[in-house]
């Protein structure tokens, strides 16, 4: 086939002949982004193959032929579009009649004028057909009888054949719809005539978007058929040839299999590493890699250490077989206590802090010491001291030592024991107390207990040599994370396996034609994987992942609620609490030290004279010393004072520190 332009082979291309393969004869390059041009490719260079799977027609553009002009329509443009014989024009009707070929049939001729032609009778307006019947001679001159209309409503009229004007033969053929007209390959050329637009006659011109396959290109090409490059279809040679489609490892999770899959990485996600393995944080590109499939469970945990100042996270399988036993968790407040209460399940505490509800109408049985052992309750509301509604926590205040036989003999008199009301924002300190030596497994331990949850790895996972949770004196389990993972190998690690996230950590890989061993048997997998901190901390903003509220504030005091309003005697229009807010860390300002200061006075040399004389002190009365700093004037608000500019206030700041 003999190179064409990509918009004639759109246009003449048969939907059912698809796919087809072309090879760009002439490359075209654009400078515009490929986002400039609504993301179809704009540059193609010469020898590329596309493997065409669709074309679609995206709009019809209607020009004028006489004035250029453009109108755009779309693929479902409801108006028929009638083709015309021939785009011609004459300038007189002499030139319309001897124009006739001579094979063609004799009168009667259809023509149109492009202009108004005024008669005896009346205007003609431009652009209605007539009918020109015969040639006759009227009144010495040779005229057109011409007819209007048709049926009962024709009129005839008469004009001479050297009447100017722009005038059109009339000829249309069998009206068709705008894809009728645009696909029929014999009318590619033609001018058509639609009643439904505003000019006379126009020209087609159909826009397609060719969706095609590329070497080694992720997605679907989509082209413009206006691309001014010339293709050529070269299908039948072309049998051989495989489009490399390079897929996601999001893709991969999504097709479901058939598993497993040889694949090499051709882009890792920029950025920093997510693990801290040594594995997974140098991922490379050509690095083979296979995959397995889903990962079984499809649930991991978030985990933290504990015993550290900077904490370590850590991402553990739902396949872990390391053993755990629980530790005693610590809850910061008494929201915490409530949050961990289940039904059915006692929860006991020690107080590692002392307590006391203090104020007015505080409800009795409110104080809580270090040791005091407490059993939750629920949750109630009481009535404080201001008469606020408070959201409290109800406890029982358990007697005697934490131990089996002890608390078998207390649960008889667990009813004559006393109830304790603690505030759910109290912000205090609290330890479980439990006598659970048992060993559970991962999948024990929280489908038994609620996240969070305090735990020791007493016995490592076999299956991982290197089970870096074991060193660890504890472990918060924090959260369930349910986002589906991939278990990949890798080529540079043959001896196992890991669990990588699409979502966070999306390879672009491409079918591998080889994998070194054997595919079918996947190897042991590394259970636990310690994270980035960027990486935790998504993890935990999951939808999945409940997170609990902070506890609700305390109340505000009444003496809070109320504006303090001080006042000084007369001669000073300031109070202590505005020069506090002015002067925060002058040590004569606050209320202790501010009952050593003298009396005011109206007369302002009086207010040195009640100082004691012993402790040699005498008034200033000079100016600073030129080319000095000057001091602040940090007593400017106390009404004498403000006047005293002159006076070296820094040894009367000495001699009240002195005597105070």
């Amino acid at each position: 086939m003999e190179p064409v332009s990509l918009q004639d082979f759109a246009r003449a291309l048969d939907p059912a002949s698809l796919p087809r393969v072309l090879r760009v004869s002439s490359g075209v390059y654009s400078e515009g982004s490929i986002y400039e041009i609504s993301g179809s490719e704009c540059c193609l260079s010469t020898g590329d193959l596309l493997k065409v799977t669709q074309v679609r027609l995206q709009k019809v553009v209607c020009e004028n032929p006489g004035t250029r002009q453009t109108l755009e329509l779309a693929p479902n443009f409801q108006g028929y579009f009638s083709p015309l014989g021939s785009t011609q024009s004459y300038r007189t009707l002499e030139e319309v009649v001897s124009a006739r070929p001579r094979s063609s049939r004799p009168l009667p001729i259809c023509f149109v004028s492009g202009h108004s032609i005024t008669t005896k009778t009346g205007v003609l307006p431009e652009g209605q057909p007539l009918l020109l019947a015969a040639v006759e001679t009227h009144l010495g001159a040779r005229h057109a009888r011409c007819v209007l209309g048709s049926g009962t409503q024709q009129v005839t009229l008469h004009l001479p054949l050297s009447q100017t004007g722009l005038f059109w033969k009339w000829e249309p053929g069998t009206p068709r719809t705008l894809l009728q007209a645009v696909q029929d390959p014999a009318l590619k050329d033609s001018t058509f005539t639609c009643p439904s637009l505003p000019w006379l006659y126009l020209v087609l011109r159909p826009q397609y978007e060719i969706q095609a396959v590329m070497h080694m290109r992720r997605t679907v090409v989509k082209i413009p058929s206006t691309l001014e490059v010339d293709v050529q279809d070269v299908t039948a040679s072309s049998q051989h040839v495989h489009f490399i489609k390079p897929v996601l490892l999001s893709e991969v999770l999504a097709q479901g299999g058939p598993f497993p899959l040889p694949m090499e990485i051709l882009e890792v996600p920029e950025g920093p590493p997510i693990f801290l393995s040594a594995w997974l944080s140098n991922l490379r590109k050509g690095q083979k890699v296979c995959i397995y499939g889903p990962a079984s469970p499809p649930w991991h945990v978030l985990a933290s250490s504990k015993g550290q100042k900077a904490p370590r996270h850590f991402l553990m399988s739902g396949a872990y077989r390391g053993k755990l036993r629980r530790r005693p968790r610590e809850f910061p407040t008494a929201y915490d206590l409530l949050g961990a209460l289940q039904p059915g399940r006692p929860l006991r505490v020690v107080a590692t802090k002392d307590w006391e509800w203090e104020g007015e109408g505080s409800p009795g049985g409110s104080s809580v010491a270090v040791g005091d052992r407490l059993e939750v309750l629920g949750s109630d509301r009481v009535c404080g001291a201001q008469g606020q509604d408070i959201d409290v926590l109800v406890c029982q205040r358990l007697s005697g030592q934490a131990g089996g036989e002890m608390e078998e003999e207390c649960e008889e008199e667990v009813e004559d024991q006393e109830q304790v009301l603690l505030p759910l924002y109290l912000p205090g300190g609290f330890v479980e107390e439990m006598q659970d030596s048992r060993r559970y497994s991962l999948a024990e331990l929280t489908a038994q207990f609620s996240l969070p949850c305090e735990a020791k790895v007493v016995a490592k996972d076999s299956g991982h040599p290197a089970d870096p949770l074991l060193p660890f004196p504890g472990l918060r389990l924090e959260e369930k994370v349910t986002e589906p993972f991939l278990v990949v190998g890798l080529d540079t690690q043959p001896g196992l396996c890991f669990e990588i996230p699409p979502r966070w950590l999306d390879l672009t890989v491409v079918e591998a034609e080889g994998w070194p061993g054997e595919l079918a048997q996947p190897l042991p997998m590394a259970t636990v994987e310690e994270l980035s901190d960027a990486l935790y901390y998504s993890l935990r903003k999951l939808p999945a992942c409940e997170t609990q509220v902070p506890p609700p504030r305390p109340p505000k005091s009444q003496s809070l609620r109320e504006p303090k309003r001080l006042s000084i005697k007369a001669g000073s229009s300031k109070s202590f609490q505005v020069l506090e807010q002015k002067c925060p860390k002058m040590p004569l300002l606050s209320q202790t030290k501010a009952k050593t200061l003298p009396e005011f006075s109206q007369n302002k040399l009086e207010v040195y004279s009640k100082i004691p004389a012993h402790k040699g002190l005498r008034p200033k009365f000079q100016t600073q010393a030129p080319g000095t700093c000057p001091r602040p004037k940090i007593l400017s608000d106390l009404g004498p004072f403000a006047e005293v500019d002159e006076h070296d206030y820094e040894e009367v700041v000495e001699c009240f520190r002195k005597t105070i």
